[in-house]
């Protein structure tokens, strides 16, 4: 009798039966946030996440497979992997087996990329942290399994601030994994989040910051100065930034890091590239991404008007760059 209620299927639920099996989702129709895992194990001192949603919780692979599978039968073209932490896949159920297609797959990062990368579409991982293991995660970007894509929340470059903020410290370190993963995936977009103005920041470490922007020569960065949150441990550290400083090292930041998003995109010009296509606007002109431009945080590649001719939205097209700015890059039709 215990069998019988254990696989009988669940009542009629009137609320949740009519959901479609791709769920409800409240992005556009081609593209779709795919959540892993919930909470954090990270204690940095201006986060509150932790004391919100606990520790680390990782979704069953099974699962998370079963709701990848279920958004590109709805006609998703791409999956945006993220998590509070997406590089800590796993380690909470010590990256024990579940099944997915028959088959067995491990709760980790690495597995879990190489059966999304399976579905045929486009794969995005972002909160990912620097990691030994993430080196696994490259050979995949390289052999065009997921996209050569990395968002790599490093938030300053200063050791001692760094230490305040309760985040790895060793730059040094970092800048050889970078320039590792490049060596691999020569295409690697990596993205960065970086606090500017963080409580007891003196000039020389917030130039210790600038000197890394250089070094690092990161593709995307986003970036914001630093403000109380309720809760956070940063709110008790002595030396606060006055505002107006906090303001001018920002524009100063985002004046070098606008420099080198620019030369970047500006090697871009003539290559073909494959975008899909976001919307359009009135007049005609084609609004897509490429490989190097998660959607909302990203630029763009505007296609020039008139080019729309058979396009939709959700499509992939190949264009050819014409030119760039520090944000987005200009295409025509190949």
């Amino acid at each position: 009798m215990q069998a019988v209620h254990t696989h009988l299927p669940k009542p009629h639920d009137p609320w949740t039966d009519l959901i479609p099996a791709a769920g409800i989702k409240l992005t556009p129709r081609h593209y779709a946030y795919l959540k892993i895992s919930e909470g954090c194990n990270h204690r940095c001192a201006f986060c509150i996440i932790p004391a919100l949603r606990g520790d680390l919780v990782s979704r069953p692979v099974g699962e998370v497979m079963q709701e990848a599978e279920n958004l590109v039968q709805s006609g998703v073209n791409e999956l945006l992997v993220i998590s509070q932490d997406t590089s800590a896949y796993g380690v909470d159920v010590k990256y024990r087996p579940d099944f997915w297609g028959g088959r067995p797959l491990r709760t980790r990062l690495t597995e879990l990329a190489a059966a999304l990368g399976e579905l045929g579409v486009w794969v995005r991982l972002h909160y990912v942290y620097p990691y030994p293991h993430v080196d696994e995660i490259i050979p995949l970007m390289a052999e065009g399994k997921v996209l050569p894509y990395l968002d790599v929340p490093l938030q300053h470059a200063s050791p001692r601030i760094l230490k305040a903020m309760r985040r790895p410290g060793d730059i040094d370190r970092i800048l050889r994994r970078l320039e590792a993963w490049r060596e691999i995936c020569p295409d690697l977009t990596l993205r960065s989040t970086f606090i500017v103005g963080f409580p007891g920041e003196t000039e020389q470490e917030f130039e210790e910051l600038l000197r890394f922007l250089e070094e690092a020569r990161l593709d995307r960065v986003g970036a914001f100065a630093y403000s109380p949150v309720e809760g956070a441990a940063a709110n008790a550290l002595p030396d606060p930034v006055p505002p107006e400083i906090q303001q001018e090292r920002l524009a100063r930041f985002l004046e070098v890091q606008a420099g080198i998003s620019a030369a970047k995109l500006q090697r871009k010009i003539g290559r073909t590239l494959t975008v899909l296509v976001d919307d359009f606007d009135e007049e005609g002109i084609v609004y897509a991404r490429a490989e190097a431009d998660a959607p909302e945080i990203d630029g763009m590649v505007i296609i020039n008007e008139g080019e729309r001719q058979g396009i939709a939205t959700g499509d992939f097209v190949e264009v050819e760059i014409t030119g760039a700015d520090e944000h987005d890059l200009f295409a025509r039709i190949d």
